[in-house]
């Protein structure tokens, strides 16, 4: 049992915390359990989010009523407009300091001292005024002029009736992670439990039986980040692997899909930056948390789609999920995350061969003490009926990847890279033993 310093005394517990939490917002908010786990992963991960729907479906009701369920944040709230400059999100202008020549805001009060921030109708404000905000909400820290403030924010939950595009909103909108579409749901039955819900509180936020402190959310976002010593969510190699082949397939899937329009001209690529791939690794780990679970699943990879598509537009949801299926059949179907643990065992071996040469002047036989390196060892005795002299141990790690043979295209892939790997390996050991010698 893993335990921990604010009082909650396992994974389990913090998952069942944040169950109780997502179900309250959904017995208030109703048919948004999506979307509600899509916000408890960005507040795990720290992220931030957007909301876009026509108006009057329940955006603010539904970012308000998340944020209440955590006691002890500073709250921002704002409704953007064209009109409003900077001073609006950051605080006024010092005006001595102005008289001066310097831009300094009084930033008490404002988003750059809240822990939480409610912006909505974000692209009604002008793009100077959206500009300014980019820094604030990508390195939370104010940098306007010869002001630098760090800033305690956490997680800004945006609100939108349309996008508009120009080159400041594309850079903003690459700072909100996790993005949905609230469509209206004119299902009777819902639309009865939406009018229950209406009468018993009249279209405002509801207060929680039960709320969860600041202090143990930013618990859980150093469990996600890994930085938590008490604490850990682990993620296997072969996963790992996995998880950015399947990423790999869903962009050749969405560049396939708009090759048509590409060439008329009127599309662009599709391209999911490194930043967005590694921060999906954090995704996982919050999946993992939020069923309380210490290790991510193959599953887990299938709901990657909260970051890499926009929840509510079930084309681009079935895309990825098209993506997952694809590679998950294809490696389950061939035995081939079998083969592809072997491999990335077997460069974890050539890496520590590359940190200390010395090895090769010893049976590697001696360095078996795992059970995936034993696999590789069985080998070595299969192929070569006994330990091999210590001179022959360039040909034998030659000869592993010769006789490897790869069941799927995937693993054939990987087979290439760790052939690579393994010529740059005994280059540089060489050349370290001839230096030593």
């Amino acid at each position: 049992m893993n335990h921990t310093t604010d009082g909650i005394v396992s994974i389990e517990e913090i998952a069942k915390e944040l169950k109780d939490a997502a179900t309250f917002i959904g017995q208030r908010v109703i048919n948004r359990e999506e979307v509600i786990e899509q916000a408890f992963c960005a507040l795990l991960t720290a992220e931030h989010m957007l909301l876009q729907s026509r108006t009057g479906v329940g955006k603010s009701l539904l970012a308000e009523q998340i944020f209440r369920m955590f006691d002890g944040a500073r709250m921002f709230r704002v409704q953007a407009s064209k009109e409003q400059q900077p001073d609006t999100f950051f605080g006024g202008l010092d005006l001595e300091e102005l008289k001066a020549g310097r831009i300094i805001h009084n930033t008490k009060g404002s988003l750059v001292e809240s822990d939480f921030g409610f912006i909505d109708e974000i692209f009604d404000a002008n793009d100077f005024t959206l500009r300014a905000l980019l820094s604030l909400l990508n390195e939370r820290r104010l940098l306007r002029g010869v002001q630098d403030v760090a800033s305690p924010l956490h997680t800004v939950l945006a609100a939108t009736n349309y996008l508009r595009v120009s080159e400041v909103t594309e850079a903003l909108l690459d700072r909100f992670l996790f993005k949905a579409v609230i469509l209206p749901d004119k299902d009777p039955f819902i639309q009865y439990r939406i009018a229950q819900r209406y009468l018993e509180h009249g279209g405002r936020v509801a207060e929680p039986p039960r709320t969860i402190p600041l202090e143990r959310l930013q618990h859980m976002h150093r469990i996600i980040v890994g930085r938590s010593e008490d604490v850990q969510i682990s993620i296997t190699n072969e996963l790992l692997y996995f998880t950015n082949i399947v990423i790999r397939h869903y962009e050749f899937l969405q560049n396939r899909q708009r090759g048509e329009t590409a060439r008329h001209g009127d599309g662009t690529d599709f391209y999911i930056s490194p930043r967005t791939q590694a921060k999906s690794l954090d995704l996982l780990r919050a999946l993992a948390l939020l069923k309380g679970r210490s290790h991510v699943i193959h599953d887990d990879v299938s709901r990657l789609y909260f970051i890499f598509a926009t929840v509510g537009i079930p084309e681009e949801i079935s895309l990825f999920k098209k993506a997952y299926t694809t590679v998950l059949n294809s490696l389950t179907a061939s035995r081939g995350f079998d083969q592809i643990t072997i491999l990335l065992d077997f460069t974890d071996l050539l890496r520590e061969l590359r940190a200390s040469p010395r090895m090769m002047l010893e049976p590697l036989t001696n360095f078996a003490d795992t059970p995936v390196r034993r696999t590789f060892m069985d080998w070595i005795r299969e192929r070569f009926g006994q330990d091999l002299p210590q001179d022959q141990n360039k040909k034998m790690l030659e000869q592993f990847i010769t006789d490897f043979v790869p069941v799927c295209d995937e693993v054939r892939e990987l087979r290439h890279s760790v052939e690579r790997t393994l010529q740059q390996t005994l280059i540089a050991v060489e050349r370290e033993l001839q230096r030593g010698a």
